[in-house]
């Protein structure tokens, strides 16, 4: 068997929920406190982002409009996007309480060595809620998503 098969089958042994196509991971402890925030209680905001399928629709857009931007594609560029767009969905679905798991690196970890800045994450933000805006999710459910996610800006604010 080859080095990169056995990489391969390590990474997504030790790396829960792995997709098709994402690249090998270091081993780490996925735990729900990884996701930065605890979850709604109730249904309303799952439902205020269309269940499972809208946050979806907003992860996809969001990502590919990160990925895409001038400000901060960079930081983007040479990171896995079918990670990425896996880990945000279960962390915005788990955040959501819409049902899902979250089995992604705590936001320290996730983002050391990104050299993220101030206004990096303010254009982050501001394509989130374009994203949540095309997806019609109201301002008031926006802005109560933005209050959970906003203290997670320690740990991924790195200069």
């Amino acid at each position: 068997m080859s080095m990169l098969l056995v990489a391969l089958a390590f990474a997504q042994a030790f790396s829960p929920s792995a997709m098709p196509g994402e690249d090998p991971v270091d081993p780490y402890e996925a735990k729900a406190a990884n996701a930065g925030a605890g979850p709604f209680t109730g249904d309303g905001m799952a439902r205020a982002f269309d269940g499972q399928d809208g946050i979806r629709r907003i992860v996809d857009r969001f990502v590919e409009a990160n990925f895409a931007d001038p400000v901060i594609g960079e930081v983007f560029a040479n990171h896995d996007r079918v990670r990425i767009k896996r880990v945000l969905f279960e962390q915005f679905c788990y955040i959501l309480n819409a049902g899902c798991a979250y089995s992604g690196r705590d936001m320290a970890t996730a983002h050391k060595d990104l050299g993220v800045q101030r206004g990096d994450m303010n254009k982050l933000v501001e394509n989130l809620q374009a994203a949540m805006r095309a997806e019609g999710v109201d301002f008031q459910a926006q802005n109560r998503f933005l209050s959970k996610l906003a203290p997670m800006h320690h740990d991924v604010v790195t200069r």
